[in-house]
């Protein structure tokens, strides 16, 4: 499959079943990670990958919406990035590393959703901050989001070229 057809395949998943996910999947996940580029290559980031069930449900309630699904989740990957590191391109390179992994998980048939964590609250309280309890993660780690990982019956149906906005692109000559 091409790289342009792997994003054109790359479709958020909010449902997952229950067929595991292999050691060797996970591995390929986590190394696209490892591989996503980083200013100056300092390697900010972070990869705590979260199995326990318990551990995933304290997590999908985590901010007021759109964390739920991680309780159906397999697996959950939080991307934490070293502020000492990388104060000043921390959500950049994390970002990166996000979609490398969702990218990868698309190759490998594995349903997954980007959960955005940096900015976002649960009755007043940060985020990141409920993150950080749960995962007893130092308070100089950022949190820009989680990738909830998982088999799916439900993978959305590939975007295709109609669905492309190319008013969004603007040539200056």
């Amino acid at each position: 499959m091409s790289l342009i057809d792997l994003m054109y395949k790359r479709r958020s998943t909010r449902r997952f079943n229950d067929e595991e996910i292999s050691k060797e999947d996970l591995d390929l996940i986590l190394q696209s990670a490892l591989l996503a580029p980083s200013a100056m290559n300092r390697k900010p980031c972070n990869f705590m990958v979260v199995e326990r069930k318990e551990t995933l449900k304290e997590l999908s309630v985590c901010k007021e919406e759109g964390a739920g699904l991680v309780a159906g989740a397999k697996k959950a990957i939080v991307v934490i990035a070293d502020t000492m590191i990388a104060p000043d391109t921390w959500i950049e390179d994390s970002a990166i590393a996000l979609t490398h992994m969702h990218l990868m998980a698309t190759e490998l048939d594995i349903g997954s959703c980007w959960i955005q964590i940096r900015l976002r609250s649960k009755d007043g309280r940060d985020s990141e901050e409920i993150i950080r309890d749960i995962l007893k993660i130092d308070s100089h780690y950022r949190i820009a989001g989680i990738l909830a990982l998982g088999h799916s019956d439900k993978i959305p149906k590939p975007h295709d070229a109609d669905d492309l906005d190319k008013s969004k692109i603007h040539f200056l000559v």
